[in-house]
């Protein structure tokens, strides 16, 4: 069993960056690939970004590479997600996910969820 929790979000202005975390408490935490979702009112959830058990391999949205960074420290079961030059389109709750799957892109591969923390970019 994997419980996940969110932190970080916040207002922010256009042009500015904001961390996010996800703090794992499971003990196989580190067998996770771990994934960041976002969800903007009246918008489906879309995959953001993604990385493996070992930090090795990441995957990013078209939307935010270049701008966003995953990484995952084991050794602290946690996860983060380093977002800079935020923009007002990346308004939305963002969630952190754990899977064992290697179909990143998929929400239904994903086991656990976090309950998720706002970001707001204002213009």
């Amino acid at each position: 069993q994997v419980q996940l929790v969110e932190s970080g979000g916040g207002l922010v202005q256009a042009g500015g960056s904001l961390r996010l975390s996800c703090s794992a408490s499971g003990r196989t935490f580190s067998t996770y690939g771990m994934g960041w979702f976002r969800q903007a009112p009246g918008k489906e959830r879309e995959f953001v970004a993604a990385i493996n058990w070992s930090g090795s391999s990441t995957l990013y949205a078209d939307s935010v590479k270049g701008r966003f960074t995953i990484s995952r420290d084991n050794a602290k079961n946690m996860v983060y997600l380093q977002m800079n030059s935020l923009k007002p389109e990346d308004t939305a709750a963002y969630y952190c996910a754990a899977t064992q799957s290697s179909i990143w892109l998929q929400m239904r591969r994903y086991d656990y969820w976090g309950q998720g923390t706002q970001v707001t970019v204002s213009s």
